[in-house]
């Protein structure tokens, strides 16, 4: 792998650093990988934030579309992982007042969660936030349900409408409902000429014959839902406009605009084929073509092949994209800052509660950190899994965990409740993408259910695990059969109840529960995916077990070891 880069761990804040320096009005907050729109206005006067991000790798999304006129700020995770709850909550009380904040989020599972819990967080403490999900990739039509797409280059469309809006001064629910219309509007299709390269991991995601091509791909170096043979650039054009066309159920007559968008490694000279092709064709088709923006937008790194997307407009949309922005992406004027400016990021630490260490505090410390050992341990196995049905870091996210875990003070374990707690923070922290907010919320389940007990039965246990379990299931909407960690946490809840209702000795129980967690970690290879990112590959993934649902087994069995060598 050849790149132009420094140690890749530090890529994402380098790259902000980077557009700090060559752009005035921006600053980065400093300790989270934040860009914002520098605004010395007190919060109560500022208009409404609307605010972006995800993983990073798709440059010049999100970071380079913060200025007036668009974002507020741009919140930058991990290459390809979504940032962090406490990201997105610095980001928000960074930029917003008590006008509120929309934040426009592109539908993928980890940055859903996050968001989703950071607007929680927001909103709780005053600054009321509004969600705003892209889902534009019409490519997954015949493979999951339309609020299951994935949002893809369509949502710098959304950007630009919804920072307009807000810069009008209107209130957050119509920014968010100029932003929400311009998101359920929009389609977009592409194609992949051949993989990215991740700096992290150093190889192509997926290897291509000289004369394939991948269709219908996403912006994670996926694979699409359909390989075929290289064909000229109008064929693969008319396919796209024409699926997208079919799919929004744009007719002959409507306004629309267009946006051909390079995925990194394509040359403006294919991408002014490709605009040129779009345009004709859609003028073939009876639309009105009001704009034709071509360039690079939302990339996947270095991946070759573009993608179309196509909204359909009326003045007011056409006025919101025509009025003047700062944007360098998407107007430049040249102009360096004369500094980087960075600013100090707002305070997200939950308060702790102090609790005075119970009989049990050794036996759940020595469980917790036997956890954290396996699943240390089994860092490889679990990120192989990840990497066939997944975009492979769930290894990495689970060792993070674990060093968490370990990272804790001897107090935190001094009751069940406070263990809980301290155990849902380091994680939610820790990790960055779909696991860390499920584990969180679970455990938060779980300390409510322990609330006031300074030691646990059995029961107790059974009664919070199956609290999480539930939490868990709300949060993401995921049941039995859907191939996600729920096929193994809810056999496990269920037989653990099911056991200790029968009068089964409890140690008994558990591990019958934990048999039953990896029974059901064991069937998922041959469910096919409904939920998480694996539900793009559709049956691509079947033979393949589902790595959050083994990651349970793994830790629960760590937990039944534990608890039998010190009973």
């Amino acid at each position: 792998m050849k790149k132009l880069i420094n140690d890749p761990r530090h890529l994402v804040r380098e790259v902000l650093e980077g557009l700090v320096d060559a752009t005035p009005g921006l600053a980065l907050l400093d300790t989270e990988n934040v860009l914002i729109r520098h605004d010395d206005r007190p919060a109560e006067d500022r208009p409404v934030a609307v605010l972006s991000g995800g993983g990073s790798g798709h440059e010049p999304g999100h970071a380079g579309y913060v200025g007036r006129g668009m974002l507020a700020g741009a919140i930058a995770g991990d290459v390809f992982t979504s940032p962090s709850v406490d990201a997105v909550l610095a980001a928000i009380k960074a930029t917003a007042g008590p006008r509120g904040a929309v934040l426009i989020v592109k539908n993928y599972t980890g940055d859903r969660l996050n968001f989703g819990l950071a607007a929680e967080m927001a909103t709780a403490q005053g600054i009321p936030t509004e969600i705003v999900v892209v889902a534009d990739d019409v490519a997954l039509r015949k493979t999951v349900a339309p609020e299951r797409r994935r949002g893809i280059a369509g949502t710098v469309l959304v950007h630009k409408i919804a920072g307009n809006a807000a810069d009008r001064g209107l209130p957050v629910e119509q920014v968010a409902q100029f932003a929400r219309a311009a998101a359920e509007a929009v389609g977009t299709m592409g194609v992949a000429l051949g993989a990215c390269t991740v700096p992290s991991v150093g190889r192509p995601g997926f290897n291509l014959a000289d004369d394939e091509i991948e269709i219908g791909l996403g912006i994670h170096g996926e694979k699409g839902v359909e390989r075929v043979h290289l064909q000229p650039a109008d064929v693969l054009v008319d396919r796209l406009v024409q699926t997208i066309l079919d799919d929004k159920g744009i007719a002959p007559g409507q306004r629309v605009v267009v946006l051909v968008n390079g995925l990194g490694a394509t040359p403006p000279i294919e991408l002014a084929i490709v605009a040129r092709r779009a345009l004709a064709r859609c003028r073939e088709v009876g639309l009105i073509v009001e704009r034709l923006y071509s360039g690079v937008y939302l990339s996947a790194l270095d991946m070759p092949g573009c993608s179309i997307s196509i909204l359909p407009v009326d003045d007011s949309m056409l006025q919101a994209l025509d009025a003047p922005t700062e944007v360098r992406s998407w107007s430049s004027d040249g102009r360096i800052a004369p500094e980087r400016r960075i600013v100090a990021a707002p305070a997200t630490a939950y308060a702790t509660i102090e609790h005075a260490a119970g009989p049990q505090a050794r036996q759940i410390q020595a469980v917790a950190l036997a956890v954290a050992a396996e699943l240390a341990a089994q860092e490889n196995l679990l990120a192989d899994l990840d990497s066939q049905a997944g975009d492979g870091d769930l290894g990495a996210s689970m060792a993070r965990g674990a060093d968490a875990i370990r990272g804790l003070p001897e107090s935190a374990f001094n009751t069940p409740e406070s263990a809980c707690m301290a155990i849902a923070d380091a994680l939610r922290r820790a990790i960055a993408g779909s696991s860390g907010p499920f584990y969180a919320v679970g455990l938060v389940r779980a300390a409510s259910s322990l609330q006031g007990k300074a030691a646990a039965m059995g029961q107790d246990w059974s009664a919070a695990f199956t609290a999480a379990v539930e939490a868990v299931e709300q949060l993401g909407g995921a049941r039995i059969g859907n191939r996600t960690m729920v096929d193994a946490l809810r056999p496990a809840a269920d037989t653990w109840a099911n056991e200790l209702a029968r009068g089964t000795e409890p140690l008994a129980a558990f591990v019958a529960a934990v048999a039953a967690a990896e029974a059901g970690a064991e069937a998922t290879a041959s469910m096919h995916p409904s939920l998480g990112r694996s539900a793009y590959l559709g049956d691509r993934a079947i033979g393949v077990k589902d790595g959050g649902a083994v990651a349970v087994a793994i830790w629960l069995k760590a937990i039944s070891d534990r608890v039998s060598v010190v009973r």
